[in-house]
């Protein structure tokens, strides 16, 4: 059977490629500073930090890797320690494919991030464009995909831009949009509501990890959902969905932006820089090179897989609020300024 490292699969996306990977047959071995959720005969699950050298090396001279899923990564709204981040995104990514060079691995697939951009080309976005980030889980992305291609030659790396990633389950910023959801408040958008905003189905990203490794050599490929809605009409949707009498507000767009920005200098928020200049903008990836090459192609819009999402929420609500030790995207993001809108809801 093959063997693949799975870095951070005891996160949200990781843990759903991991199971993907073993359904196909995968031995997977899984580094997480989170404990492992789930055992299975052909997963082996391992405590520790990619920036531990030691650890790593002995990772690799116990297990004959053929792949690398590069998929851990510290989320600026999850942790308070700038230094901390850039040291796990970047410096922690050098530390693992240095090791899959050395050890002969065939394919590292990293999984990077539409916050590469902090502003909208008025079009959707294509690999040849610059990255042009903003602020520091951008800025860490855009270096650690610089890291990789110093090996381009040596190893094989597939690089895939992501938007953000949904699924049952998904839980991070988005469940302050599902809690106003869930207690029938308004549920607001800046201006008319009317920009588009590109998510990705976490198992149709699991399935384009799965056909990078046919991708011919490097390469670098943007996935995301197809049928872009207009954020007013998606959050609609999955209000219709839930029947909780929660309606569609709009906020002026100006005052809105500015008081975002006071509060993240402020540190009261945990929109930074990226949220408050693109939640009223268009960002969407142009996603033919996977489609062409690879054959890979969306499963879900945007509106059915936020839809499922909530409902997911919804279920587990007692339980999601009692949960500790797990990683960013399996618990809610602390509110801070935004219950102020919440209770004027």
């Amino acid at each position: 059977m093959p063997t693949a490292l799975v870095t951070g699969g005891s996160g949200f996306f990781g843990d759903i490629l991991k199971r993907r990977l073993l359904a196909d047959g995968f031995d997977c071995v899984n580094i997480d500073l989170q404990p492992d959720l789930l055992t299975h005969p052909q997963l082996t699950s391992v405590h520790g930090d990619i920036r531990d050298t030691a650890l790593v090396e002995k990772l690799f001279a116990e297990h004959d890797f053929q792949t690398v899923f590069h998929c851990a990564a510290m989320l600026a709204h999850a942790v308070d320690d700038d230094d901390f981040l850039w040291k796990s995104n970047v410096d922690g990514t050098e530390v693992l494919v240095e090791q899959a060079v050395a050890s002969g691995v065939a394919k590292f697939v990293f999984i990077s991030s539409n916050c590469l951009w902090g502003h909208s080309l008025g079009r959707p976005v294509t690999e040849d464009d610059v990255p042009a980030p903003i602020e520091i889980y951008g800025r860490s992305k855009w270096e650690g995909e610089k890291v990789l291609a110093r090996y381009t030659g040596q190893i094989d790396v597939v690089v895939l831009r992501t938007p953000t990633i949904v699924d049952a389950g998904r839980l991070g910023l988005l469940a302050i949009l599902f809690d106003f959801i869930r207690e029938g408040r308004k549920v607001w958008v800046v201006g008319k509501g009317d920009n588009r905003y590109q998510f990705v189905y976490a198992p149709d990203l699991a399935d384009a990890c799965v056909r990078a490794l046919d991708a011919p050599g490097s390469r670098l490929y943007n996935v995301g959902s197809d049928q872009v809605k207009t954020l007013a009409e998606v959050y609609q949707y999955v209000i219709d969905q839930a029947g909780t009498g929660a309606r569609v507000a709009s906020l002026p767009k100006a005052p809105t932006l500015a008081a975002m920005r006071l509060a993240g200098a402020l540190k009261i928020s945990p929109l930074g820089p990226y949220h408050w200049r693109m939640i009223a903008e268009n960002f969407t990836f142009d996603t033919s090179r996977i489609t062409e090459e690879l054959g890979w192609r969306p499963t879900l819009t945007n509106e059915e897989m936020l839809a499922e999402a909530y409902k997911s929420y919804e279920r587990d609500y007692d339980e999601i609020h009692q949960r500790q030790n797990v990683s960013a995207h399996r618990q809610p993001a602390k509110m801070g300024a935004i219950r102020v809108l919440k209770w004027l809801s």
